[in-house]
């Protein structure tokens, strides 16, 4: 990882497996927005960041050193080698084909808590209205912060929103998922699950925890693990996941378990970064496939 400090924060240099466009518009975050300068910018766990695409240098805009190794590091999985990701998963040659279209997506470690709230969220529901409710609950009950000049606030912790009624959570555009949200906050605020300590676990005893949690099925708790906990062996299913396994590989309408299994067996420990290529691919699409 080769990088330079400049006047405007760090300047990743050469670097050839970091798309902004790709990893911001892939589904697994609702907190990034494109600036008309083609830059994305961003809030994570209190902190505010600009990234933008210079040639084949990556500049993350408002940080020093000491963070950008101390958070974004993490946060990007800048240490992760995704040139030999790529290259293993390029041998299936539907993948190759999903990877070539979004080369440049890399798996976010989000905070755990806000990837949650964010995915109980996003069921039956679209991603311009997720984002909006995800930002309505920040402005209304995060903690507010001023950077260069600009207000943006922090997600709602646990204890802050566990103070709510359905209706406040309601009000902020989460409709029949409020009663989640605030279940969701009243367990974690009150101690009966360590969220942290999930992330230690293996993937089966994870998303077992995470399933006793009222509105997480098994696509919201792979969503979770893979978003927040960095399981690159899950593999979240959801309509245009579906759609494209069904096409490329099963042939057949298949249940989302069924699927599961199946990724699970062809892509094993990647099947999380197989299921991003493959979700980008088909949703960038409009679900146009060329047969192979």
């Amino acid at each position: 990882m080769d990088y330079i400090k400049t006047d405007e924060g760090i300047l990743l240099k050469d670097a050839k497996d970091f798309q902004p466009r790709h990893i911001f518009e892939c589904g697994q975050c609702f907190r990034w927005n494109a600036m008309p300068d083609g830059s994305y910018k961003g809030v994570a766990e209190g902190r505010t960041l600009r990234v933008k695409k210079n040639g084949r240098d990556i500049l993350f805009a408002g940080t020093d050193e000491q963070e950008f190794r101390d958070f974004w590091v993490g946060y990007f999985d800048l240490e992760r080698d995704y040139r030999a990701i790529k290259a293993e998963l390029s041998r299936d040659q539907v993948l190759k084909q999903a990877i070539e279209f979004g080369y440049g997506i890399r798996i976010l470690k989000q905070d755990i808590w806000e990837t949650m709230v964010s995915f109980i969220i996003s069921a039956n529901n679209w991603i311009p209205r997720i984002k909006a409710t995800v930002e309505r609950l920040s402005s209304h009950y995060g903690q507010e912060q001023v950077y260069k000049g600009e207000t943006y606030y922090s997600f709602p912790s646990p204890a802050r929103l566990a103070q709510l009624t359905e209706e406040d959570i309601m009000l902020c555009g989460c409709g029949f998922r409020a009663k989640y949200v605030l279940k969701a906050a009243r367990i974690v605020a009150g101690g009966q699950v360590d969220l942290h300590s999930l992330a230690g676990m293996n993937t089966t005893d994870a998303r077992a925890a995470l399933l006793c949690f009222p509105g997480i099925g098994p696509k919201v708790s792979d969503c979770i693990m893979l978003f927040s906990m960095a399981k690159l062996d899950v593999f979240p299913v959801d309509v245009w996941v579906k759609r494209v396994m069904e096409h490329y590989y099963l042939k057949r309408d298949t249940r989302p378990a069924e699927i599961r299994q199946f990724a699970a067996g062809k892509f094993g420990a990647l099947a999380g970064v197989a299921q991003q290529y493959l979700f980008y691919y088909a949703r960038s699409t409009m679900g146009r496939f060329t047969s192979k």
